[in-house]
């Protein structure tokens, strides 16, 4: 058993996976050597890589912030959250709103395992963690984590960030995040990072070939498909862009080509 009591013994150390190869790419520490093997196949394929998933990261703390400073949410709900990464989401928010309510959701053991890094909320506000498939937005919706946490009476911010490129069109992505944002009031929030092969087509091409040969299909799409995730929201400017583009900052920008970056960014109102 870890420490904080959930069992070790559900974490596959011997397969790579997704958000393991993330964290190793992006500089973190909670990884194996499969995913370590893994990555580092995927940066000689692409060896941009590095760039665009840190590239992804911030257009998340820049959009997290943009909800609770600008738009003024003070809930969050987080699809496919991935290993705990400082600062995380709730950190933002809470730093702009002590009252900031946020809801993690992921299926990984080791997400669940190193859950206590997402729980640590001000005293003003909350967090919590539900264990869930996103291609099940029933259980999500339905879990009591999520229903003694958000008031779904009030403006919820959905993000999901860097994930739908893992669900296939068997799955349906669109029906799975529609789903999702059904029971949020008007004036909620979709956050979205969608990857795409539209800037260096050979290059992430290649990437998504080493993922699928460990058993990690992907469905990158073009920006009409990215857009249409957002089909009957209001956009916020500057609309459906590449994710160093969405209210870029000195960091965002600096020295990153477009052809560096395969993820479209986005953040929409519900009217």
């Amino acid at each position: 058993m870890r420490d904080n009591g959930w069992p070790a013994e559900r974490i596959d150390t011997e397969s790579a996976h997704s958000a393991r190869i993330y964290d190793y790419i992006i500089g973190g520490k909670d990884y194996y050597p499969a995913d370590k093997e893994a990555g580092d196949a995927m940066a000689r394929e692409w060896p941009a890589l590095p760039i665009h998933m840190r590239a992804n990261r911030d257009f998340m703390n820049r959009a997290v912030r943009y909800l609770a400073e600008e738009a003024g949410v003070r809930q969050f709900l987080d699809i496919g959250t991935g290993i705990p990464t400082s600062p995380n989401l709730h950190e933002i928010a809470q730093a702009v709103a002590p009252d900031s309510r946020v809801v993690y959701v992921d299926n990984d053991p080791i997400v669940l395992t190193l859950s206590q890094g997402l729980l640590s909320s001000t005293p003003e506000g909350k967090t919590t963690y539900v264990e869930a498939d996103m291609r099940d937005p029933a259980a999500i919706l339905g879990a009591p984590e999520l229903r003694d946490t958000l008031d779904l009476g009030k403006p919820v911010a959905l993000t999901v960030i860097a994930i739908v490129h893992f669900v296939l069109d068997e799955d349906d992505a669109y029906g799975i995040v529609n789903r999702l944002l059904e029971p949020l009031p008007s004036g909620s929030y979709l956050a979205m990072s969608v990857g795409t092969a539209d800037f260096a087509p050979e290059e992430v091409g290649r990437v998504a070939r080493e993922y699928a040969a460990r058993d990690m299909p992907m469905r990158l799409r073009t920006e009409a498909e990215a857009a249409r995730f957002f089909d009957g929201l209001e956009l916020v400017e500057p609309g459906v862009a590449q994710v160093h583009k969405w209210h870029p900052d000195a960091r965002s920008t600096e020295g990153i080509k477009d052809e560096d970056i395969a993820m479209y960014g986005a953040v929409a109102r519900k009217p």
